[in-house]
């Protein structure tokens, strides 16, 4: 199952992306384990519970269940009743390619499903951009309830979340704004962008044009009053069985018998330490760490070795699930598509 674009060789550009992501990883776990004492962290690692592993790994596929069902919501109104399994199976397919090079695992997963279910890629593109810019909203709210359900002041604890939710709120107003007045005025708006972008550069005016257009098609295809609810109220789920899993996390280590210590705490690191997962390193490798140890040991006074442990562990669980499952579903799908081209080549055959 491969793409034309896999084909292609690798810009320099993309290149240089990929050295940047991999400098970022190596930064940010510089700072996460700068001081840890390595045989006390395996010594921790060593005394999880594989009872709540087990727990922490169903729940992390429940939750990307959970995306595939409002995936299909999405998707409905280009094609009805598209299989949930493939669903799911591109989902750990994308996150899987994700942990060796960011980003790239969204142009996997429109691959897989447009072959599985005759979709074209770039409708399926476009959902997935729907469905990165309803992430973005969700987590951003995750975040400010955080700040209500922290019994201290967060922004005092982390002056940069302040500022970081100012832009995050800004971004997302003028994304908004954008969405309703493209969606409204589709070729007035259109226009617009590109005679004002076209102003620096032809190339950068096709490249917006592209992203303008994924965004308004992906959005026009979420129609309907209940779909919109359908997909706000996976979206609540999917942002619950995050938190869960966290607070899960604390079960591990048996860290929930320390002082306030709940499900509220999982909300809270689940909050803040998605912002790691969305720095573009691969598979969020160090930036996921550095910003949980930092959250669990301000926040709630673990000590750095105990609050590293926990950040690698779950990291770990998570990066294996996808890794495998993103090996099992590659194969699987390709022989299964394998299968249908087959079978509609018979068909054509039998018609002739």
């Amino acid at each position: 199952m491969t793409s034309a674009k896999s084909k292609q060789k690798i810009t320099p550009r993309e290149f240089l992306s990929y050295v940047v992501s991999i400098l970022l990883s190596l930064v940010f776990l510089y700072f996460a384990f700068a001081g840890v004492d390595a045989s006390r962290l395996f010594n921790i690692i060593s005394t999880a519970s594989l009872l709540w592993i087990i727990v922490f790994a169903l729940l992390t596929l429940f939750g990307h269940y959970l995306r595939a069902l409002r995936w299909k919501v999405i998707l409905s109104s280009i094609k009805r009743n598209v299989e949930v399994s493939h669903l799911f199976g591109s989902l750990l397919i994308g996150y899987g390619v994700n942990n060796v090079v960011p980003r790239l695992g969204e142009i996997s997963r429109a691959v897989s499903v447009g072959q599985l279910e005759g979709i074209s890629r770039s409708s399926i593109f476009g959902t997935i951009v729907v469905e990165r810019v309803i992430d973005i909203i969700f987590f951003g709210i995750a975040v400010i309830l955080s700040a209500f359900v922290y019994g201290g002041n967060l922004y005092v604890e982390f002056p940069w979340l302040r500022l970081t939710m100012y832009f995050g709120s800004a971004f997302i107003a003028v994304v908004i704004i954008i969405l309703v007045l493209s969606i409204k005025y589709k070729e007035k708006f259109y226009a617009i962008i590109l005679s004002l972008t076209g102003k620096f550069s032809k190339a950068f005016a096709e490249k917006i044009a592209s992203i303008f257009e994924k965004l308004t098609f992906g959005f026009a295809s979420l129609s309907g009053w209940r779909n919109y609810s359908v997909t706000i109220f996976y979206s609540v789920l999917i942002m619950l069985s995050y938190g869960l899993n966290a607070y899960v996390g604390f079960l591990i280590f048996d860290m929930h018998n320390s002082a306030n210590i709940n499900f509220t705490s999982g909300w809270v690191v689940m909050s803040i330490s998605s912002i790691g997962v969305m720095i573009p390193t691969p598979g969020g490798i160090g930036s996921y760490h550095t910003i949980t140890k930092s959250v669990l040991v301000s926040l709630y006074s673990f000590l750095p070795d105990v609050s590293i442990a926990y950040a690698t562990l779950t990291h770990a669980i998570s990066y294996i699930i996808h890794s495998i499952a993103a090996l099992f579903y590659f194969f699987y799908f390709r022989k299964k598509y394998a299968t249908l081209k087959q079978t509609s080549l018979f068909d054509l055959e039998e018609k002739n």
